[in-house]
């Protein structure tokens, strides 16, 4: 059975973390090179015994991890084709692993959500591409509103034994992600702003300049304007919380789109 909670007992070989920027929700039906790269993904990780997904899409008083057995594909978005609509990513959840993610968190109290929840574009559009099949449990972990970035940090040190049991961790946002400065008649224009934070985050994360990140509000006109809401931001900072002092990190999906939009991503491990 899917949601036995001994499959994630035994110790396995480290997972890597992955952020996602997951840009446009018609990369989910798309055949580009972001979609492709994504295809890809899966051809460097070991089969995950589940997914544990922090998107940029679900935000909460509180946090919450979804602990349904069937979480619903939802279409968080509007103003798009049919066929985009009509998109199902029936991967099952786990109800036993997130009972066990929410006795390991001790810095904060984390909620079972049941019913109010499910998989967002954040989670499926990118899934869909790395795993195709949804044979693999997936869950989501909140992003709690009340939490200060440093909190949102540190809260993901505690997830680290996930990675030992087989469970890959996955941010999915954009660095850079400014809807209101979206240039809609160029895919490939970029704007100064946009490429020196984008360029500036990826020094820091090479560097392992966490707290910089971490304090994105203090960085200059630049930050401020590819960050203007914290969301699509925050899961990068999960994804670095979890980075060990041995890890290595690669770049991939690296280009901005559209002026104000970041496509970036990261594997770590």
């Amino acid at each position: 059975m899917l949601n036995n909670l001994s499959k994630y007992g035994e110790n396995t070989e480290r997972m890597p973390v992955v952020f996602v920027g997951h840009g446009s929700p018609m990369n989910a039906i798309e055949d580009n090179e972001f979609s492709r790269s994504w295809q890809k993904l899966s051809q460097n990780i070991l089969q995950p015994k589940a997914i544990l997904c922090v998107s940029a899409h679900w935000e909460t008083y509180g946090t919450s991890v979804t602990a349904m057995e069937h979480p619903s594909t939802i279409h968080d978005f509007g103003g798009f084709p049919r066929e985009l609509y009509n998109v199902q990513y029936p991967a099952e959840g786990s109800p036993a692993l997130a009972s066990d993610l929410i006795k390991n968190v001790k810095s904060h109290i984390v909620q079972a959500d049941l019913n109010d929840w499910g998989l967002d574009h954040g989670t499926w559009s990118v899934l869909r591409h790395i795993y195709p099949d949804a044979n693999i449990p997936v869950l989501q972990l909140s992003l709690n509103r009340n939490l200060k970035p440093s909190e949102h940090y540190s809260l993901a040190s505690e997830l680290h034994a996930l990675r030992h049991k087989g469970i890959l961790i996955m941010g999915s946002g954009n660095m850079v992600h400014n809807l209101r400065l979206v240039d809609w008649r160029n895919q490939d224009n970029a704007y100064t702003w946009a490429a020196e934070a984008n360029e500036t985050m990826k020094n820091h994360i090479l560097s392992g300049n966490h707290k910089a990140l971490i304090n994105f509000d203090t960085q200059g006109e630049a930050f401020r304007l590819s960050i203007p809401t914290a969301e699509h931001f925050l899961p990068l900072l999960y994804v670095l919380g979890l980075q060990q002092k041995d890890e290595q990190l690669t770049f991939f999906n690296d280009k901005l789109q559209m002026g104000s939009l970041s496509m970036t991503g990261l594997i770590i491990g």
